[in-house]
């Protein structure tokens, strides 16, 4: 198991950027230089012009050609300095927030200059989400508190689409803030352990007595009697069943083990990437029945932010092994030259590729029959979603005074007879009446993403035919 978090790629990556910019220019210096030195000696020594013995050369003017290939060699002067580290990626994006971007391209000022920084959003996806989110603000009934929306390439990384709002700070990138109460969004992480820890599959059996989503401790307890329920497993996680979730964490896991998968998930931990964004944090101590709240996602301790959520289900999708988000792709100095490019990242794994698929079937479940069938009710007779490998997860619980009720959905969209997939995170903070649900967010997302990707494999299939 992997625990430590924090990768360096993007320091090596640029050192190694460097490196082949320094190569490159040499090649070009030395060659001029090579160049010059043939031409001189073919002129001065070979032709004898200006009876100079090449050599044996006799006393030359101060005014020589020297100083001319000085001023020539100013355009390769060396820039690496201009080169952006890690630092000057999140500087930058400090000033830019990266939320409801309407252009792929933005021209961004930094250190008194204006680069041009070429982002990865997917913009017909970007620009169908900032419609409906102006739809939303011209409700009177139903318009959320706040919203957040992220998608991203599962196995890049790349970041499709972020957007959102918050009706008491305009300004808030509510995408990667992370005090959003994770809810059952956490027993993906709960359910990893116990596949790995526990043998766990789709089908193994468990009980539970009491409510589904009520979590008392005398419900976390090993008795059965007549009103015991029974469940799979992968029933438990599709409905959310508080009470299997809060024993799986307190009976069967215990706080060390969910810690550890809450690390290896990413939690408590910072991500080194290109701008700065909330992970998840959970809180672990010594009393079995926090335990049993942590697993099922019962408390407002453990929190996330949207983007988090995405990067979790992203790891999933991309067979266990972390994916880090990222949204600039390169960026330009005022001259045009190339100053920044993503370079392909390694990271660790998370969980093992088995525990990942498996994953991926309770969250198919969730979407067929679970929490979010209602939202997805018809899916396999919808003309594109019928075409997709679905899965999800909700969550929902209020904040601490009560006001607002916070909807999740994270889930995936992959296609069957191809590779192209993605990862949606969504977190609605519903006031006093309940609008449009995360997983109709989901759904919508899924559809008009699909939908346009479908439709351009048909239009280059035609055009090549």
């Amino acid at each position: 198991m992997h625990n430590n978090f924090k990768i360096n790629s993007w320091r090596e990556f640029q050192t190694e950027l460097k490196k082949k910019s320094r190569k490159k220019r040499s090649v070009v210096k030395y060659g001029k230089a090579a160049g010059i030195v043939a031409a001189l000696f073919f002129i001065f020594y070979v032709t004898g012009i200006g009876g100079i013995d090449f050599f044996n050369p006799g006393p030359q003017k101060e005014n020589s050609r020297a100083d001319a290939c000085s001023t020539d060699s100013t355009p390769e002067a060396d820039n690496t300095d201009r080169l952006f580290t890690n630092q000057d990626l999140q500087t930058l994006s400090a000033a830019q927030s990266f939320i409801n971007i309407r252009k792929k391209t933005l021209t961004v000022k930094y250190n008194n200059s204006m680069v041009e920084v070429e982002t990865s959003l997917d913009m017909p996806l970007q620009t169908y989400i900032l419609s409906q989110l102006e739809h939303l603000k011209t409700l009177t009934r139903g318009k959320p508190q706040r919203i957040g929306i992220v998608a991203m390439d599962p196995r890049s990384g790349a970041i499709l689409a972020m957007a959102g709002f918050d009706l008491s700070d305009p300004c808030k990138n509510t995408c990667v803030v992370g005090n959003y109460p994770a809810a059952s969004i956490f027993k993906i992480v709960t359910a990893a352990a116990a596949i790995e820890q526990c043998g766990y599959t789709p089908h193994t059996p468990l009980y539970f007595n009491g409510g589904k989503y009520t979590l008392y401790k005398r419900q976390i307890s090993e008795k059965k009697n007549r009103y015991t329920n029974k469940v799979s497993f992968s029933k438990a996680f599709a409905d959310s069943i508080n009470p299997v979730f809060g024993k799986i964490g307190s009976l069967y896991l215990g706080g060390d083990v969910l810690k550890q998968y809450a690390d290896s998930f990413g939690f408590n931990n910072t991500v080194l990437t290109d701008f700065s964004f909330d992970t998840g944090r959970v809180v672990i101590t010594d009393k079995s029945y926090q335990w049993a709240e942590v697993g099922c996602g019962f408390n407002k301790t453990t929190t996330i932010s949207p983007l988090f959520a995405a990067m979790v289900t992203s790891t999933i999708v991309n067979s266990g092994t972390r994916t880090i988000p990222w949204i600039v792709r390169q960026i330009k100095d005022p001259q045009g030259n190339l100053i920044y490019q993503k370079q392909t990242s390694t990271t660790p794994r998370a969980v093992q590729e088995k525990t990942a698929h498996t994953l991926m079937k309770l969250m198919n479940e969730t979407i067929q029959t679970g929490t979010a069938s209602k939202s997805f009710r018809g899916f396999k007779r919808d003309t594109t979603l019928s075409r997709l490998t679905l899965g999800g997860k909700t969550g929902s619980l209020y904040n601490r005074s009560h006001t607002v009720k916070y909807d999740w959905f994270t889930g995936f969209g992959r296609e069957k007879n191809g590779d192209r997939q993605i990862a949606v995170a969504v977190i609605v903070g519903h006031r006093k009446y309940i609008g449009t649900r995360a997983c109709r967010y989901g759904r919508m997302i899924f559809k008009q993403y699909f939908k346009k990707y479908f439709a351009s494999q048909k239009n280059h299939g035609a055009q090549r035919g």
